[in-house]
Order: C-alpha cells, then sequence, then structure tokens
C-alpha cells in the first residue's frame, strides 16, 4: 500500500473507532490512531491465524478498527 492509502486507512480507521469508544481526537491524531491501529490489529489478526491488512478494502478497514479500538482502551486505562 501507498502512503496515501495509509493515510487514509488510517483516517477512516481512527474515526471510526473514536466513534465506537466515544472519543474525540483531531484529524492528525486519527490518522495516528488508525495506523498504529492497523499494525496492532494485524498482529492480532496474524496471531489469530486469520487474514491481515491486504490494501484499501473492508477487511483491512475492519482489522485496523479493532487495533484502534484496542489502542484506545489501553490509552484509556493508562489515563486512569
Amino acid at each position: 500500500m501507498g502512503v496515501i492509502a495509509w493515510l487514509i486507512l488510517g483516517a477512516l480507521s481512527g474515526w471510526i473507532a473514536n466513534k465506537l469508544m466515544n472519543s474525540s481526537t483531531g484529524l492528525i491524531d486519527n490518522i495516528i490512531i488508525g495506523i498504529i491501529g492497523a499494525f496492532i490489529g494485524g498482529f492480532v489478526f496474524n496471531f489469530l491465524g486469520a487474514q491481515t491488512i491486504t490494501g484499501l478494502n473492508l477487511h483491512s478497514v475492519f482489522v485496523s478498527v479493532v487495533g484502534a479500538c484496542i489502542l484506545l482502551w489501553i490509552i484509556n486505562k493508562i489515563r486512569k
């Protein structure tokens, strides 16, 4: 995937994860959360034996959103 695809995937998945976790961050934070979430989600799905990030498609967005939700959960636990 190219840099633009990573930015789009990160922004979309970060925004969806923020909505699911009742969080509120800006565009840059959403991109960072989404990209790190893609790595976390890829690791988790790879560990479970499932397919990971394959490009800019719905499955990749799902994997990235799951990872971003895990990341936001960890961040919220650390802040409390």
